[in-house]
């Protein structure tokens, strides 16, 4: 037996054989860690014959020839969250999950649990809560499930022994970065024992057709803590998402092995857990003020859910020679972008002035076809007119001012008509004349010019 001594990179799992303060690869600093493995040295004839054995005989098979069978979903009976996975819950799938402390993980995936756990054997394993602790989270949120098992628990040995005693249909890791794999020699949650521990938690899914849920902590830039490549081994990447000052939650989906990624689910949490938000447009826009100016309505599509949000922006002469920039929930270098075009090609003087956009409700949009409502709202404040209520826009803006088309103009448009808008501006190379019927004016615009002529007149 040989020890070997490496230091691996956190952020990407760079390998050095040495410490380095700054990463080569990713250029990150400090996330260098080291790493001690035991390393038998073996003869090119063992490891060959251990390979052999290791395939067991598998031998290439024909596309033509491999049967496809639909994945058989479970539904975990909240909508929002099996709308996030893409129609419910695949068995034998590995999901991550990750958000802020205190925004509710946990609380998710008891409530989850318990409705599961009406139906299926559930193993709820925790590092972090002793089991008095869950049951009274549970109390609160009236969960009393029979087949739920609680497990507090860090050394992923004994896990296993639970598991394989067990055989539970749905299994919850909270969190990974408190799981311990005895035969490594690192610390609980470095980057070896997080991506160990996930690879054994692959294992138990793929081969015991076991669901498992993971949650996992983020940093403080949000990403989830430990190597990149945990987010590469799972099924699904889900981020709990929300604000602190506002108590809606956004379950967004980052990565789905058997859905459409970027999906996102909607949640309120109250006193009794987290509540289900069917829609979640009419929450964004029931606070809006009548008769004001600097406010224009975005069709975003989430996923595949059209959401309709409040932009507002504010703009005021400057007081120091230097026009600021500030936005929340928009992406700062887009929105630069915007006022730049706005200012050549729509004859508006912003050099002087000072613009701040946002959106409301705690949301964040980065989409480009928001990029009509954002340039509607910055020059409904400058020119201090109102944009009728009932009106709403969809659009990504070029350089020399043209409006671009966006996709799935359909479920946009027929989102607009049911919150109740009256018109809706979109871009010219969308439109044809089966839009309107779903009850709503449809307006299409070619420039950003003739948009402004046709909201303001």
């Amino acid at each position: 037996m040989a020890v070997r001594t490496q230091y691996k990179c956190r952020s990407c799992g760079y390998i050095s054989a040495s410490y380095l303060g700054r990463c080569p690869n990713c250029g990150a600093w400090n996330q260098f860690e080291k790493e001690t493995q035991e390393v038998q040295r073996r003869s090119s004839k063992q490891s060959a014959s251990q390979l052999i054995q290791k395939v067991g005989g598998n031998e290439p098979v024909k596309l033509a020839e491999v049967k496809a069978q639909k994945e058989e979903r479970i539904t975990s009976k909240i909508g929002e969250l099996d709308r996030v996975l893409g129609g419910g819950i695949v068995p034998g799938s590995l999901v991550l999950i990750g958000g802020d402390p205190g925004i509710g993980k946990s609380t998710l995936m008891l409530q989850v649990m318990g409705t599961l756990a009406k139906e299926h054997t559930v193993l709820y394993v925790s590092g972090e809560e002793s089991a008095s602790q869950i049951k009274l989270r549970a109390d609160r949120l009236g969960i009393a499930a029979d087949k739920m098992l609680l497990y507090p628990e860090t050394d992923m040995q004994h896990i296993r022994e639970q598991i394989d005693e067990i055989k539970p249909d749905f299994l919850v890791i909270d969190s990974i970065q408190t799981m311990h794999e005895p035969s490594l020699d690192s610390m609980t949650g470095s980057a070896s024992q997080v991506r160990e521990v996930t690879n054994e938690l692959m294992k138990i899914a793929k081969m015991d057709l076991i669901t498992v849920f993971v949650i996992g902590h983020v940093t403080k830039e949000g990403a989830i803590a430990g190597p990149k490549i945990l987010e590469h081994m799972v099924d699904t990447v889900l981020y709990f998402e929300g604000d602190e000052h506002h108590s809606y939650r956004i379950l967004h989906s980052v990565k789905n092995r058997f859905g459409a990624a970027n999906e996102i689910g909607m949640f309120e949490m109250v006193n009794d857990g987290l509540k289900e938000v069917s829609n979640p447009s009419a929450i964004f826009l029931d606070e809006r003020l009548p008769q004001s100016t600097g406010s224009a309505i975005a069709v975003s599509l989430e996923g595949t859910r059209p959401l309709l949000a409040e932009i507002q922006a504010l703009v005021t002469p400057t007081a120091f020679g230097y026009a600021k920039r500030t936005t929340s929930g928009l992406d700062y270098n887009r929105a630069s972008l915007l006022l730049a075009v706005l200012e050549k090609r729509g004859n508006l003087m912003l050099q002087n002035q000072d613009v701040y956009l946002t959106t409301t409700g705690g949301i964040k949009l980065n989409e480009p076809a928001i990029d009509l409502a954002i340039m509607m709202s910055v020059a409904s404040s400058y020119r201090n007119k109102e944009i009728l209520p009932t009106d709403c826009f969809v659009g990504e803006v070029g350089l020399t001012g043209e409006i671009r088309r966006v996709n799935k103009i359909d479920s946009r448009v027929n989102e607009a008509a049911k919150i109740g808008f009256k018109r809706i501006f979109i871009p010219k190379h969308n439109y044809y004349p089966d839009l309107a019927s779903s009850g709503i004016e449809v307006i299409p615009v070619a420039s950003i010019a003739q948009a402004l002529k046709l909201v303001f007149g």
